[in-house]
């Protein structure tokens, strides 16, 4: 690894993006997680690309496609708690177009882990309920931080390490209240 100008930037995006997922381990609003993701998406997709990781790029471009589509569903229908043929449909064909990404991007079997951990993280924030979402944070966060390794991105390292953290904090405040 050297220190070059393009591994400094990508280092600085995937801190921005930490620093939003951190908070929206702490929320309770669907919609506000949404929107922090959908921003903390952006960030760690050009910190993805500077990384030359493309197998975790075209994950974060699925879920930023799957963002999209969870804003406008929730704006068009309104904050709805039950899962309906609809949901089913959708998260069917995001795990499609995340396989089909997959294949195309495949580097090795390390090139796996952006696999399960999307599908983990979409399914998460898919079943709308956010006790599971932040529990779910965990196993998401252990398999970054195995990908943050093999791609060796300090940053998403140590602060994956703290987003997991932050998950169990956010699981324990709101079993609390």
């Amino acid at each position: 690894m050297q220190l070059t100008t393009t591994y400094i930037m990508s280092q600085i995006f995937s801190t921005i993006y930490y620093m939003l997922l951190v908070v929206s381990y702490q929320l309770k609003d669907r919609n506000k997680i949404l929107i922090l993701n959908y921003i903390g998406l952006i960030s760690t997709g050009i910190s993805l690309l500077l990384l030359n990781a493309y197998t975790g790029l075209a994950m974060i471009i699925v879920s930023i496609i799957r963002t999209t589509v969870f804003l406008i569903d929730e704006k068009l229908n309104g904050k709805q708690n039950i899962i309906k043929t609809k949901d089913i449909i959708i998260l069917i064909v995001l795990y499609l177009i995340m396989i089909i990404s997959t294949l195309y991007t495949y580097s090795g079997p390390l090139s796996i882990i952006p696999l399960i951990s999307t599908m983990i993280y979409t399914y998460s924030i898919w079943q709308k309920n956010t006790k599971v979402y932040k529990l779910l944070g965990i196993p998401h966060g252990i398999l970054i931080t195995i990908y943050s390794i093999y791609i060796v991105s300090i940053t998403a390292i140590i602060f994956e390490i703290i987003s997991t953290i932050s998950a169990i904090i956010g699981i324990i405040k709101e079993n609390k209240l």
